[in-house]
């Protein structure tokens, strides 16, 4: 059976974000979540290298600690995973604005970065994921209505103070930000765009046509001509394989890719 958290999703598309839902992510959590509160950031203190390298450990948990370990993870391209409807063991003890009950009334975003701010790990925030970062804990306050103070830093929400480091951002700065995009008073995200150089269009679920079919035949699925889950489902594994931002939807990237076939 699902839990509750099944909206994510949505929310995060409605406000112009890349999602990725993986697999079982409705009917995976540690049992299901009370009355979401707020949002609490995470980094993952995961490789240097790739997009979303933690997308495991978040899903499957550690030998300390079964997963899932956060509802979301964030990768460097601004990509949302969706991991997660159900309670995730991501907060731990602690307080934030007098909530204590961490793992069942906050949503966990874990967001791809060592944790180095000097030395030869060290990780500079992609501006992408920053931006989506901000975006996503907004899409997220405005759906529970809930104001900008309820998402804070892990670093902010542990107890005894000091317990957690993560993220290393400003967070008083973050809720300004997200703050400004709850009001509306921030700049719109970018988008991906509608066709590439070659006047290909992207295409998404819905979509219809001989195109459709082109890229059907190249992924190795019947053409239909229609896209429609299996064929999204058939596009994040082919964007998967092939190094791509797994978000189900053949845009100028993953059409590079498929000419190049």
């Amino acid at each position: 059976m699902a839990f509750s958290l099944t909206w994510l999703p949505q929310v995060l598309l409605d406000a112009g974000l890349k999602v990725a839902e993986q697999p079982g992510w409705k009917t995976r959590g540690h049992g299901d979540m009370a009355t979401v509160k707020g949002v609490i950031c995470h980094h993952t203190v995961g490789s240097k290298n790739g997009n979303m390298p933690s997308l495991g450990v978040v899903t499957n948990g550690r030998p300390d600690l079964p997963g899932p370990l956060a509802q979301l993870c964030l990768g460097r391209d601004g990509t949302y995973f969706v991991v997660a409807a159900g309670r995730c063991f991501h907060a731990g003890p602690g307080n934030w604005q007098g909530v204590t009950a961490g793992n069942s009334s906050f949503i966990g975003i874990e967001a791809e970065n060592t944790g180095r701010t000097t030395g030869p790990l060290a990780d500079p925030w992609p501006a992408v994921q920053l931006d989506a970062y901000r975006r996503g804990a907004a899409a997220i306050l405005k759906k529970i209505r809930a104001n900008a103070i309820m998402c804070c830093g892990h670093k902010e929400y542990a107890l005894p103070m000091g317990r957690k480091p993560d993220p290393t951002l400003d967070m008083a700065d973050f809720r300004q930000q997200v703050s400004a995009i709850m009001a509306g008073t921030a700049p719109n995200p970018s988008v991906i765009p509608g066709t590439d150089a070659e006047g290909r269009p992207t295409l998404r679920r819905g979509a219809t046509g001989e195109l459709v079919k082109e890229v059907q035949r190249k992924i190795g699925i019947a053409a239909s001509g229609v896209f429609d889950a299996l064929m999204e489902a058939a596009v994040r594994k082919f964007q998967r394989d092939h190094d791509l931002v797994p978000d189900g939807i053949v845009g100028p990237r993953s059409w590079a890719t498929l000419a190049a076939m």
